[in-house]
């Protein structure tokens, strides 16, 4: 059996109350969730104090935390609920820092690795998740495939299995979310784009 049908065997476990697998689960996502928190962690956020490890603590802590066991369809869903989480830990974690510093700079998040999404300086995580919210409200799945992607570190065919899309649809959409996002965090916007 390949590691992603045992994941997905274990979350499915998991989901119906079997406390065993997800002891059994931990060690086997553990190592991508880190990897993925440490990309997060990199993208543009010079004097970053959150670790990956107390990222993906934090994620934990509100996966496991659910009033409703969550009814895990395979791998790339439950990468995508703990893409979710982190991003929103890290929009709670940013909010905080700049609360302790009575409104001063926020930390830069770099959401695109291969797209400058605003000239000059890279946008805040509260500006990049302001934006993602904004894109759903617009189309979302857009929003979803940019989260799939860019905060769980799904490549474009695991995003279509996930949604039951095309890779050819996930590449448009992931081309035409980016495009959007560009143009809403440019400083330029219009403020009711």
């Amino acid at each position: 059996m390949d590691e992603s049908a045992s994941v997905t065997q274990l979350l499915v476990a998991w989901g119906q109350g079997d406390k065993r697998a997800l002891e059994q689960l931990t060690p086997k996502v553990q190592n991508e969730l880190h990897k993925l928190a440490r990309v997060y962690l990199s993208r543009g956020w010079p004097n970053q104090t959150l670790q990956p490890t107390a990222l993906i603590n934090e994620a934990y802590i509100r996966l496991l935390g659910q009033d409703q066991p969550i009814e895990w369809e395979n791998r790339a869903h439950f990468f995508g609920i703990a893409a979710r989480l982190m991003r929103i830990v890290l929009v709670d974690y940013s909010r905080s820092r700049r609360a302790a510093k009575r409104g001063g700079d926020a930390q830069a998040v770099t959401l695109l690795d291969s797209v400058a999404l605003s000239p000059g300086s890279a946008p805040d995580v509260i500006e990049v998740d302001e934006a993602l919210d904004r894109l759903a409200e617009v189309d979302e799945r857009k929003a979803k495939v940019i989260e799939l992607r860019y905060f769980g570190g799904l490549s474009r065919e695991e995003i279509a299995t996930a949604m039951n899309l095309t890779v050819p649809t996930v590449k448009r959409d992931l081309r035409l979310a980016e495009a959007w996002l560009r143009r809403f965090l440019s400083p330029q916007a219009p403020p009711n784009d």
